[in-house]
């Protein structure tokens, strides 16, 4: 009796473990089939297929991916699949940020030697989603995903990130500046600044106003340098004069891979903090603003028309640019973007920001214009989605 009892145990544990086997072709032809309908862009979505010995591990920032997966999945209830929607729940909380320097380092993965693939300034709010060797995985305003080291920003929960926001603050209006020790410029220095850091205001000294950081370090900065934040922020839509008036004060500077500021810019890097400047986020890179705005027709049987251009365009438009484009193809992934200036016209970070013509016979054409595939106009279409003004967003808000 106890031995055919033991051989029934054994099969109904057999069974069971059987039954809860990772069938993992069909997990792995679900997930793919989930990630290209509900998270086709790494930069926006998280949504990521793990192994841990028997353990299927999926982690997303979408619920939408989970729901998806759930139901595509037939065995989606298995024990041996780890589902995880994040933000982490071990951050207790502190699912939120403020950048903490004045240009913080956002990385493919969460080591200082992996790839630079944006930056952020300081002030700029951001969700925190997980914290890994250090690093916090953080989406910024934007909604693009990235690692930055754990110093660059300070983490907060809802309630603090709310008192950030309601506090009185100032914006850095010059291209360079430095928070001081004391209110006067022979003091220590705390930090460096660059235009577009937002810190607290804590009161006037003199020529200077005395500033909190995130992390509640305190300093003096001049007050020239300074734009009460409150007024830059309900500042009307600008215009397209603005927008080059800042992008002007570029010129020069050197092309940086994931840059965002003065210190150093990529193509986007450039066209999304010449806007932000003026109070308007865009997408960060070249492939997702292309896919925002009002088309501009620039375009002849699949070439790039200068005439056509320069009657179509206004100053402020976006022109964008297929690295792989062969002549009568508007084939190719759009890597690179400029900002039309007007007169056939146009700045762009290549090398380091500068102005280039449109005209194959002006000293400073850029046989790249060849590469043109689109233009886009943006600035009729703020307030429509991924065109946002800083004022509107709910973490600045």
């Amino acid at each position: 009796m106890k031995k055919s009892l033991f051989f029934l145990f054994f099969f109904i544990s057999a069974s069971v473990l059987k039954a809860q086997n990772l069938d993992t072709a069909s997990l792995n032809a679900t997930f793919s089939k989930v990630k290209k309908e509900k998270a086709p862009d790494k930069r926006s979505v998280h949504f990521v297929l793990s192994y841990k010995k028997d353990t299927a591990i999926i982690e997303s920032s979408s619920e939408e991916a989970l729901k998806a997966f759930n139901m595509q999945f037939k065995a989606a209830n298995n024990p041996k699949i780890k589902k995880i929607l994040l933000p982490d729940a071990n951050l207790k909380g502190k699912i939120y940020g403020v950048a903490n320097l004045s240009v913080a380092n956002n990385r493919l993965n969460p080591a200082h030697s992996a790839e630079l693939v944006t930056q952020i300034l300081m002030g700029t709010p951001v969700e925190v989603l997980k914290k890994q060797s250090g690093f916090f995985y953080v989406r910024t305003p934007e909604g693009y995903l990235s690692w930055v080291d754990g110093a660059a920003i300070k983490d907060m929960t809802l309630e603090e990130l709310q008192a950030w926001k309601a506090a009185e603050k100032i914006i850095i209006s010059a291209d360079y500046g430095h928070v001081y020790s004391e209110p006067n410029k022979e003091s220590a220095r705390v930090s460096d600044l660059v235009s577009g850091n937002i810190l607290k205001n804590i009161g006037e000294s003199g020529t200077f106003i005395k500033v909190e950081f995130p992390d509640k370090r305190m300093g003096y900065v001049e007050k020239n340098k300074t734009e009460s934040y409150k007024n830059w922020l309900s500042k009307g839509l600008p215009n397209a004069g603005n927008i080059l008036n800042s992008a002007n004060k570029f010129i020069g500077v050197p092309y940086l891979w994931g840059g965002t500021s003065i210190k150093g810019m990529d193509c986007s890097g450039f066209t999304k903090t010449a806007f932000f400047l003026n109070g308007i986020i865009l997408p960060r890179d070249a492939s997702q603003q292309v896919l925002v705005g009002t088309p501009v027709e620039v375009i002849t049987a699949n070439n790039f028309d200068v005439v056509k251009a320069v009657k179509n365009l206004l100053p402020g438009d976006l022109l964008f640019f297929a690295g792989s484009k062969k002549p009568g193809s508007l084939e190719g992934r759009v890597t690179h973007v400029a900002i039309y200036m007007g007169d056939g016209k146009m700045i762009q970070s290549a090398g380091m920001v500068k102005i280039s013509s449109l005209y194959p016979n002006d000293p400073t054409y850029d046989t790249a214009v060849s590469n043109i595939v689109s233009a886009k106009r943006v600035l009729n279409n703020v307030g429509k989605p991924e065109i946002t003004k800083v004022e509107n967003h709910g973490w600045y808000k």
